[in-house]
């Protein structure tokens, strides 16, 4: 009877999710762009704040920003788009491809309630900056305090 390997499970099942990935149907929206580095969420985001602000700068490069949509709902940004392949190039042709084309959504938490009628989203040089003020309720408030 053969010896029970962890490790050569561990391969047979890594193969097993390598084949159901590669046989998915096109043009559905990928968990990532980074093939063979694990489902990493795209486009890669910085989320930082200041007392007014939260601020979302987003790794885009090679997007048409005609193919970008922003959505605000509450505390959660979505960021969603299409990343096109290179136009007049037959697949065949490639050697190599690397930058991943297809539909992607990122959704991102945000720590506070922002005034979504303010947002404002500039993209430059394949980043994606965006600036979501903070509600009024969820900047802080000075007390004044009366000693009597």
């Amino acid at each position: 009877m053969p010896v029970w390997d962890p490790f050569n499970e561990i391969a047979r099942i890594q193969q097993e999710l390598e084949r159901v990935m590669a046989n998915r149907p096109a043009g559905g929206a990928q968990p990532a762009f980074l093939p063979a580095r694990g489902a990493r969420a795209y486009p890669l985001t910085n989320l930082f704040e200041d007392a007014d602000n939260l601020y979302v700068e987003a790794l885009a490069p090679g997007i048409d920003p005609e193919n970008l949509n922003l959505t605000v709902v509450r505390n959660t940004l979505a960021v969603s788009g299409e990343k096109t392949a290179p136009k007049g190039v037959d697949p065949e042709a490639f050697h190599r491809s690397e930058r991943a084309a297809g539909k992607f959504v990122r959704n991102i938490d945000l720590p506070v309630d922002v005034d979504s009628d303010k947002v404002n989203a500039r993209y430059t040089d394949g980043l994606l900056t965006i600036t979501l003020p903070k509600s009024d309720t969820a900047k802080p408030r000075q007390i004044r305090l009366t000693v009597e």
